[in-house]
């Protein structure tokens, strides 16, 4: 008895406790299954706020540190590469200037993995993004090229892994990721430029691109 009051108490309380954990069940178990294995990709769910309160800008938590800050942003499109593609979340995250995932020690969930410097982003109307953040550095000791790792959550879908952000002037990239045939969601080359004194690069997005098990309309 104690136990059902306490359920009951709950839901009585929060007003939606109960029928949020219900609705976010159902949601899921509607969502079309594409790209296959995506480790980590849960941590699209753990933006701080809703995704119904995202929009197209963030800055990641990094960008007032020291180190070569940039712009990326440009716009997500669906399957016909024209439409623009509203309402998805692009999750990223990347390491620090060490080449470290840095950690608080108090995180949850993949910021376990992930660290800290990640942000969510929900693409306006007509299909745009555009994030803040410092350049990563690759992994220590490592032939690692720098990168962002991004995952795509569209509605009515599973979340999935696109190519991740790479940086054209890396030394560490390779020559045959500047010329990939199937780059998944479309070409992740970064090739920056300089204005007021920040990087800017711009990165199209194709849903469904050279992704596994994407449905065909």
């Amino acid at each position: 008895m104690k136990i059902l009051s306490s359920l009951f108490l709950c839901c009585m309380v929060t007003g939606t406790c109960c029928s949020q954990h219900n609705t976010q069940s159902n949601a899921k178990e509607k969502e079309i299954p594409v790209g296959g294995s995506c480790e980590g990709c849960e941590a699209v769910y753990e933006s701080p706020v809703s995704f119904d309160q995202l929009n197209e800008l963030d800055t990641l938590p990094d960008f007032s540190d020291p180190g070569p800050k940039i712009e990326v942003s440009g716009t997500i499109y669906q399957r016909d590469g024209k439409t623009a593609a509203a309402n998805v979340i692009l999750y990223i995250y990347h390491t620090d200037q060490q080449g470290l995932y840095p950690k608080k020690g108090n995180e949850k969930g993949q910021a376990k993995q992930h660290g800290y410097l990640r942000g969510w982003i929900k693409t306006n109307a007509a299909g745009q993004y555009k994030f803040y953040t410092l350049v990563p550095a690759s992994y220590p000791n490592s032939n690692n090229p720098k990168h962002i790792h991004p995952v795509i959550k569209e509605p009515g879908k599973t979340a999935y892994w696109i190519d991740e952000f790479v940086f054209d002037d890396d030394p560490l990239l390779p020559a045959s990721e500047r010329k990939r045939s199937n780059p998944v969601g479309g070409g992740g080359v970064l090739k920056t430029t300089v204005k007021d004194g920040m990087l800017r690069a711009t990165r199209d997005i194709v849903l469904g691109l050279n992704v596994r098990d994407y449905p065909v309309k």
